[in-house]
């Protein structure tokens, strides 16, 4: 990737979910000559669940051996793995939530997660690969960079958040730097020191194998945001994804005053209509996304400037997708039937940020799946920094348990309304639901784009038999219909 983001693909898988953009995914989108990119988020614990499972195909355990400090990757085989599995029923061992003082097993974790999910994705060909991380989920990000740098990553695309400190961190990754990494915390004083998360790479594999400084590519809803990017050269990224309101996952709030529709979703206007001329005239490469995934919306971006287009829902029911096979069936008949439906909320994520929903039976867009599971925290990936009243940083969430979240922590009772948990709920929708008394499991929640055109189309091309179509298949339609 030496000549930069110009010789990238024109097409760029989006980083989905958690899992669901995985590494066979984005290895199928990368061999068919595009960008494909793995899911950053939360890597550390489905890497965890996944050995417990007994690391069934021994993929984890063949990118281990290739990892830079065979201590650390014995250490993290040693805490995690399960020969043969749990047995069925039993819980996942839970793993730690990250703190500004993160245990060194997690800062392990974390760092040999990325490492093998970028190697497996990049394995066996030479194309690009990319990882998409939300720079909302802020304390786990220098341990992952790291772990997806030190496997040679291509590209990081980061989005759900103002990325401009991420080019420099990485700069100081991959100078083995020691990194002080300053974090968001609720409630800080002027008076009070900055938080901040400390990390030694020389310490977590950056000295036995010096990391490469992948690309920046920032996820931006707003010209003003590219513009003020592009004019820092500390912040400058190497090329923009320009998402809408239509794309999957978390979206951009409105600009205007808040208002909802019939169905309770946001009202977007003009005011959250991106100028891509202008965000073209900054002389960075541009990639549109957000209803774009179709042959047509590829010539109409490339038609207003754009290097190309990102699409997530097209390949996220594809055969390659680490969605669960049962969700994808389900949804893809709703699809065919003419019955598919997705609403953006404003309550689900505890992000604040407005959330797509996919309508799926058993899924925790039905309010009585909703009302039928005990709320609880202990995955923590959402968690939020706040200054306690006695000025120590405590943790916050408003999924968790209410008497939690409102007593012993201070917490705003109008936050609460709505939440659902969706770092429990995201890692089901990849088929690792934590298992829970009396045989129950963590329900899943599906996010998607509003556009399901091309999944549509692709649904009556599906090779003979087959019930899902191919990766490659979604590449060759944006590219020729």
């Amino acid at each position: 990737m030496t000549a930069g983001a110009a010789s990238l693909p024109v097409i760029i898988q989006g980083g989905m979910g958690v899992a669901v953009s995985g590494w066979r995914l984005a290895g199928a989108v990368s061999r068919a000559g595009e960008l494909g990119v793995v899911s950053g988020t939360a890597l550390e614990t489905v890497y965890a669940r996944r050995l417990q499972l007994g690391d069934p195909g021994g993929d984890i355990r063949r990118a281990l051996v290739h990892f830079p400090v065979r201590s650390m990757a014995r250490r993290v085989l040693a805490g995690y793995y399960v020969h043969g599995g749990i047995p069925p029923g039993q819980p996942f061992r839970r793993t730690p939530m990250f703190t500004l003082e993160p245990e060194v097993g997690l800062q392990e974790l974390t760092v040999v997660a990325n490492f093998c999910e970028v190697f497996l994705a990049k394995e066996g060909h030479l194309g690009p690969i990319g990882i998409n991380y939300l720079r909302k989920i802020e304390l786990p990000l220098p341990f992952a960079c790291l772990g997806a740098m030190l496997a040679g990553v291509d590209a990081v695309l980061v989005g759900a958040g103002n990325p401009a400190d991420v080019p420099g961190l990485l700069r100081a990754l991959a100078g083995a730097e020691e990194i002080r990494w300053e974090v968001r915390v609720q409630g800080l004083r002027s008076a009070d020191p900055p938080a901040a998360v400390r990390i030694r790479p020389e310490r977590l594999g950056a000295e036995v194998g010096a990391p490469r400084l992948p690309l920046v590519l920032a996820i931006v809803g707003s010209a003003d945001l590219a513009a003020g990017l592009a004019g820092d050269a500390a912040a400058r990224p190497d090329g923009f994804v320009v998402e809408g309101p239509t794309a999957g996952g978390h979206n951009v709030p409105p600009r205007g005053p808040r208002r909802v529709d019939a169905l309770g979703q946001p009202v977007y206007d003009e005011r959250d209509e991106v100028d891509i001329t202008a965000v073209t005239a900054l002389g960075l490469p541009v990639w549109l996304a957000g209803s774009y995934g179709t042959p047509g919306g590829l010539r109409a971006a490339q038609a207003a400037g754009a290097r190309g287009i990102q699409v997530g829902t097209a390949f996220a029911y594809s055969a390659e997708s680490g969605l669960a096979d049962g969700l994808k069936r389900q949804i893809l008949a709703n699809v065919a039937a003419g019955t598919n439906r997705v609403l953006t909320d404003w309550r689900a994520s505890p992000t604040g940020f407005p959330f797509k929903v996919v309508h799926c039976a058993g899924t925790l867009s039905e309010p009585e799946v909703v009302a039928g599971r005990r709320p609880l925290c202990d995955l923590g990936v959402l968690r939020t920094p706040y200054r306690t009243a006695d000025g120590t940083i405590d943790y916050r969430c408003p999924a968790e348990p209410t008497r939690v979240y409102l007593g012993r922590k201070a917490g705003r009772a109008a936050n609460i309304d709505g939440r659902r948990c969706i770092c429990n709920a995201l890692l089901a929708t990849a088929d690792l639901p934590q298992r829970r008394p009396h045989g129950q499991l963590e329900p899943p929640i599906v996010t998607s784009g509003d556009d399901f055109a091309a999944v549509a189309t692709l649904l009556g091309r599906r090779p003979a038999g087959a019930d899902f179509y191919p990766a490659r298949a979604v590449v060759d339609y944006l590219r020729h219909g």
